[in-house]
C-alpha cells in the first residue's frame, strides 16, 4: 500500500508539473504616452512630457515588484482614430497597464471608454474638458492635473471682479472648446454677467481675423478664449494687431500654459490672468524638479508636464504598496493615498475620477517686472481644492450614487 501511494503522489506531481512550469513569469510594467509631438499642443507637452514620464521612473528606482519600468510613447497627431488604434494595440498586443497625457479632449474620451472596456488605467494629465468626470466618467480614469471647471471658475471670476461683465467667446469646435465654454459661461451667469455670442473655430485655424472682427463687433466688454496651445497664442497675437485687448474690449484666455505666454511675449500678453495647478517658480520644491526638468529639454515645464510625472509617480507607488499590477486594486489604492509631491499638497483621487489639488490664479507680468527669461507670471490668488472643482455630485458621473 505504500508503495501504491507513493506511486500516486509521484504521478500526481508529475501531471501538476506541466500546469506550474506553465505559469507565465511576471511581466514589466508598461507605461504608454499618447501625445502631441508634432502639432498644436506640442510645446505644452510634446517631447517635455515623455521625458517627465521617464524622470519619474527614475526617481522610483526603474524597477517595481522586481521588474523593469517601460515606458512607450506615440505621437497622436491630434486624431481620435490614430490615438485609439494605438491604445488598442497597445492594451491588446504589447500588454501596455497604464495611458498617460492625452493631449486633447476627444482622445481622451476615445481612450477612456476604450479603457474601460480593456479594464485599463488612463491618467489623464493633458485634456481638458471636466466631462471626464461627469458624464462621460470610467472607473479606470483619473482626470490628473486640472480641468474646463476649475480654470473657468478662477479666470472667469476675476476678470468678473474688474468689471467684465459681458463676454463673446472664440471657442474652438470640437469637445474641449464647448466644455470651455459652458463651464465658463456658468460661472459668469452665476456671477451675474452675460454671454452676447460666440464665434467657432476649427483646430488649428491659421487666421482668427474673422472671429475677432465678430468678437469686436459684439462690443462685450471681455473676448474670452475658449480655446487652447497654438489657437490661443494665434488668437491673442492677432488680437494685438487689431489692437484688442488694450483699449476698452479685455482679452480672458482661459486656459493657457506657460509656453504659450513665452511664445506670445510679455508685450502682448502682459497683464493676461490665467487659472493653473503649477508655476515652476512657486517654491523651492518645483524650482529645484524644474530646473532638473530645464538641463533636460532646455524650456522650465508646463502644468501638463509637471502632472504626468506626478501622476507616474502616484501609480507606481501604488502598485508598490499592493504588491500587483492588478487595476482594480492599483485604483482603490491611489484613491486611498493622499496625493503630496513638488507641485501637490494634500491631494486626492475621488470616486469620479478628478483628483482635487489646489489652483492658482496667475497675472502675466510686465516686461518691468519680469527678471528673467521664464520669469512671467506673479501669483494673484490661491483657490482650495474643494472650492475650484466641480462639487462630485453635480456632473452626472454614473459612479456617484
Amino acid at each position: 500500500m505504500k508503495t501504491k501511494s507513493r506511486v500516486a503522489l509521484t504521478a500526481a506531481a508529475l501531471l501538476c508539473a506541466p500546469a506550474i512550469a506553465a505559469q507565465p513569469a511576471a511581466q514589466p510594467v508598461k507605461i504608454g504616452v499618447l501625445g502631441d509631438l508634432s502639432s498644436i499642443y506640442s510645446a505644452i507637452g510634446g517631447k517635455g512630457l515623455i521625458d517627465a514620464a521617464r524622470m519619474a521612473v527614475e526617481d522610483f528606482g526603474g524597477k517595481v515588484l522586481g521588474q523593469p519600468i517601460e515606458v512607450l510613447y506615440a505621437d497622436t497627431q491630434n486624431k481620435v482614430d490614430i490615438a485609439s488604434n494605438q491604445a488598442r494595440q497597445w492594451f491588446d498586443v504589447e500588454g501596455v497597464d497604464m495611458i498617460t497625457d492625452l493631449p486633447s479632449s476627444g482622445l481622451a474620451l476615445a481612450v477612456s471608454m476604450l479603457a474601460e472596456e480593456k479594464k485599463k488605467i488612463v491618467l489623464v494629465t493633458s485634456a481638458a474638458t471636466s466631462d471626464l468626470t461627469g458624464k462621460s466618467c470610467s472607473p479606470y480614469t483619473a482626470h490628473w492635473t486640472y480641468d474646463t471647471y476649475s480654470t473657468a471658475r478662477g479666470t472667469g471670476a476675476a476678470v468678473m471682479k474688474e468689471g467684465g461683465d459681458t463676454w463673446h467667446f472664440i471657442t474652438v469646435d470640437y469637445a474641449f472648446g464647448k466644455a470651455l465654454e459652458r463651464d465658463a459661461t456658468e460661472v459668469i451667469k452665476e456671477l451675474g454677467g452675460k454671454v452676447l455670442g460666440t464665434s467657432t473655430h476649427p483646430l488649428g485655424a491659421p487666421d482668427f481675423s474673422s472671429y475677432l472682427l465678430q468678437a469686436q463687433s459684439s462690443k462685450a466688454k471681455v473676448i474670452g478664449l475658449a480655446n487652447g496651445g497654438n489657437d490661443t497664442v494665434t488668437t491673442l497675437k492677432q488680437a494685438a494687431e487689431f489692437g484688442l485687448g488694450k483699449g476698452e474690449q479685455k482679452m480672458a484666455a482661459f486656459i493657457t500654459f506657460l509656453t504659450d505666454i513665452k511664445a506670445i511675449g510679455l508685450p502682448t500678453a502682459q497683464g493676461l490672468y490665467l487659472t493653473e495647478a503649477f508655476y515652476w517658480d512657486q517654491n523651492d520644491q518645483t524650482r529645484a524638479w524644474s530646473q532638473r526638468f530645464h538641463q533636460r529639454n532646455g524650456t522650465m515645464p508646463t502644468m501638463t508636464q509637471a502632472g504626468t510625472y506626478s501622476a507616474v509617480i502616484h501609480y507606481l507607488n501604488a502598485i508598490k504598496a499592493v504588491g500587483t499590477k492588478d487595476t482594480d486594486q492599483v485604483m482603490a489604492q491611489m484613491r486611498a493615498t493622499p496625493i503630496n509631491d513638488f507641485m501637490t499638497t494634500n491631494g486626492s483621487l475621488r470616486k469620479d475620477g478628478r483628483v482635487v489639488r489646489d489652483m492658482y490664479l496667475y497675472q502675466v507680468k510686465t516686461p518691468a517686472e519680469s527678471k528673467g527669461e521664464w520669469d512671467l507670471y506673479k501669483v494673484v490668488g490661491t483657490t482650495p481644492g474643494e472650492q475650484a472643482f466641480r462639487p462630485m455630485d453635480q456632473g452626472g458621473c454614473k459612479l456617484v450614487q
